[in-house]
């Protein structure tokens, strides 16, 4: 299944969303209409009316969007939560929770738009091309997917493909970039602003309240099917640690986005103040939570000893919204985070 761009091996990334500038309509009978439409349609979206269309350059052609979306389908779980983000439940999406209920996060935003559970295709063997046809969508969003080299093809004759521009971007963009290129194409790009703003308060808040945070070294650790990978390598986007106040262990310059695993045998690069070890993919992880604990070399480790390591399994979302950040989980995962984070800092 495509749960997001990429496993969290590589910079923290997701959401994008682009910009639409309101129309100033002067005239002497129509200024009061004008404004009463703008406001209208500042009330749908968030975001005054852009001026469509749009043509977005992508890396394997040009998406031309005629009129303001209204039916947007989605390819990847990171852009159905750019989607939600942006005040829009998408009219078709894969089904990474395969029949399972929605993260806390995503369950909320659907509850605020009133939009219930939306429409879904099975993901198990890829994207369900017939299924996103029969939807009828006005844009297909791909700002969050590794697939795109694979679909674009089969996509586009369906609707216009909002997509990255550059194939390496797939790994390197953050989900703010994600978030704005897709609002570009939406025509919600105020709409973007407002929740990017809205995390870097989530953020601020939690550093400010936090002071015991600053300064103190991190390693943030995923536990994949087929590697232990050190996710706070040197080259990592800082993300929500690093605006808490946290700096990366000594270690992190020994790992890259195509450098990231830990063996078994060298967990003691794992050292830091403050240790997070994540489960997102819960019991197909390398080692269980509890094989792991029982580790000696682990149980060795100083910040082990001194109780400043955390297991985060994937029950209730946070792992997995940690693996793969995005624009409507971001101040979620600050706020389920930070007193993690406290405890641990403390010893507790």
């Amino acid at each position: 299944m495509n749960r997001l761009a990429r496993p969290a091996l590589r910079r923290g990334t997701v959401l994008v969303a682009a910009a639409v500038c309101a129309t100033l309509v002067a005239g002497c009978g129509s200024e009061d209409k004008a404004k009463d439409d703008q406001s209208q349609e500042k009330g749908k979206g968030g975001a005054s009316a852009g001026a469509f269309p749009v043509s977005l350059t992508n890396a394997w052609g040009t998406a031309k969007v005629e009129k303001k979306p209204v039916k947007v389908a989605t390819v990847s779980d990171g852009d159905t939560s750019i989607a939600l983000a942006l005040g829009l439940v998408p009219v078709i999406t894969p089904d990474v929770e395969d029949g399972s209920p929605f993260p806390e996060y995503k369950q909320k935003a659907l509850d605020k738009l009133g939009g219930g559970k939306p429409k879904t295709y099975d993901d198990t063997d890829g994207t369900d091309f017939e299924a996103i046809a029969a939807a009828q969508p006005d844009v297909i969003l791909g700002m969050n997917t590794w697939q795109m080299d694979k679909e674009y093809a089969k996509l586009s004759p369906i609707a216009p493909v909002v997509t990255y521009g550059k194939k390496e971007e797939a790994d390197t963009l953050t989900w703010q970039e994600r978030l704005k290129g897709a609002a570009k194409a939406l025509g919600l790009e105020e709409k973007a602003e407002e929740v990017i703003a809205a995390n870097e308060k989530a953020l601020a808040d939690a550093a400010k309240a936090h002071p015991e945070f600053k300064g103190k070294t991190y390693t943030y650790a995923i536990v994949h099917p087929e590697q232990l990978s050190y996710g706070s390598y040197a080259a990592q986007d800082p993300g929500v640690f690093e605006q808490l106040g946290f700096t990366k262990a000594p270690a992190a310059k020994n790992y890259s986005p195509n450098k990231n695993a830990v063996s078994l045998e060298n967990l003691d690069e794992l050292e830091a103040d403050v240790l997070l070890m994540t489960y997102p993919f819960g019991d197909n992880g390398l080692l269980s939570a509890d094989e792991l604990e029982k580790n000696k070399l682990y149980r060795s480790l100083k910040v082990v000893k001194g109780n400043h390591d955390t297991v985060i399994p994937s029950a209730n979302g946070l792992a997995v919204a940690m693996a793969y950040p995005d624009a409507l989980s971001a101040s979620w995962v600050v706020e389920n985070l930070t007193p993690i984070l406290a405890k641990a800092v403390a010893g507790k």
